[in-house]
């Protein structure tokens, strides 16, 4: 699991559940400026997810909008990274994206959650750290759960659910995702 000391637990009426409801007021409207983008206003697109985020993004990102997130200030975006579109990342709990990674149509990355009671679901939030490492590939529609590092030049199939570390060099898919072989494993199999 990422190691981080990033976890919160932000319980209901309390002075950080009106920062984290301020927090979704900011990130959905820069969001919303940001949706009414297209593909070809890469220039501005990256000034908005700068500001979103509270630091500048490298020239060599790229994101398709729409985008979707409820925080915003806890993301943080290594150099040639690509989003495509539909993506949401709830990052409450931290969201540290490294170089070189692709993230595939409708992925959801979701670093918040809440407790199993029902009598304490609606008053507490809990935000753990997810860590996508360099070279990562998230296909469409995978998502990832908080409190988990995917490893260097892994690949997640797509619609796979994580909700472990994934190792590196490795290739998981499924709900949850479970390994399906070693990344080295690939191009001997399939001939390439």
């Amino acid at each position: 699991m990422a190691r981080d000391d990033r976890i919160q637990i932000i319980h209901g009426r309390t002075p950080e559940a009106a920062a984290m409801v301020a927090h979704v007021k900011r990130a959905t409207a820069i969001t919303a400026r940001l949706n009414r983008l297209t593909f070809a206003d890469s220039e501005e697109i990256r000034a908005l997810f700068s500001e979103l985020i509270g630091k500048r993004v490298d020239e060599s990102f790229l994101l398709i909008p729409p985008f979707y997130t409820l925080g915003g200030h806890e993301i943080s975006i290594g150099q040639n990274v690509f989003v495509n579109q539909n993506c949401t990342f709830h990052d409450l709990g931290g969201l540290d994206i490294a170089d070189d990674v692709l993230i595939g149509p409708n992925v959801s990355i979701l670093t918040a959650s809440h407790p199993l009671d029902p009598s304490r679901r609606r008053a507490v939030t809990i935000g753990k750290p997810v860590k996508i490492e360099k070279n990562v590939w998230l296909a469409g529609g995978a998502t990832i759960i908080g409190g988990v590092t995917v490893g260097e030049n892994a690949v997640v199939a797509a619609g796979a659910v994580v909700t472990k570390d994934v190792p590196p060099n490795t290739f998981v898919g499924g709900n949850p995702a479970q390994i399906i072989r070693a990344i080295g494993d690939l191009g001997r199999k399939s001939g390439a």
